[in-house]
């Protein structure tokens, strides 16, 4: 990891289906925070959330691709964004800092780990008291773009697995026709999937 079907993207044609300041701007990311993308790649939510964030914030960016993450140092460069900290590593290896990030993220990226699970235990970690976690991925339905159907979490799924690492799930809503996001925080009785937050059909709504 990290992918090679992330980094094939074209960053103009995905910004058609995928917005990525309106995204963070509603994940609530503001001047000042510190923000760990993990699993960056050339920095498709790193650079507008390095110019989000500005000179007061960060952004940690981790990603195993090197050619995704010199295109990304190269990009940050040449726009004079100096607040991007870049680790060349696997996601299941890296812990950037401790306990100082106002948001840690996913983008895309939850279902192409090799281990979820041990990336989740590095998140939290990563996580501020009162920080946030992301998981922006793909829907579980068929569709002409996206990684293979099997390799997706359904919303279910995914705050299943984030819920076992120790988090408690905030909100899931969909977010443009093929993605999802889920929130969930560090807090009393972490670990856990509100009930008021399931559906009958078991699946998690807003």
């Amino acid at each position: 990891m990290t992918g090679k079907f992330r980094w094939s993207y074209d960053p103009e044609g995905r910004r058609c289906w995928q917005d990525p300041e309106a995204i963070l701007a509603g994940i609530g990311l503001k001047a000042g925070f510190i923000f760990a993308d993990i699993g960056c790649g050339n920095g498709f939510f790193a650079l507008p959330a390095a110019r989000l964030v500005g000179q007061t914030g960060r952004v940690y960016g981790v990603d195993s691709n090197s050619e995704a993450t010199e295109d990304l140092e190269r990009r940050a460069a040449a726009e004079g964004l100096h607040n991007i900290s870049l680790t060349l590593a696997r996601a299941e290896d890296a812990v950037v800092c401790q306990a100082c990030a106002d948001i840690v993220f996913f983008g895309n990226a939850l279902h192409d780990f090799d281990q979820p699970a041990r990336v989740l235990a590095n998140a939290r970690q990563m996580l501020s008291p009162r920080g946030r976690l992301v998981n922006l991925d793909w829907k579980k339905e068929p569709m002409e773009m996206g990684p293979p159907l099997h390799k997706r979490f359904s919303e279910d799924e995914a705050a299943r697995l984030i819920a076992d690492a120790g988090f408690s799930i905030e909100s899931v809503a969909g977010t443009g026709s093929f993605h999802y996001v889920i929130t969930a925080r560090l807090e009393s009785g972490v670990g856990t999937v509100p009930e008021t937050a399931i559906d009958n059909s078991g699946l998690i709504v807003t």
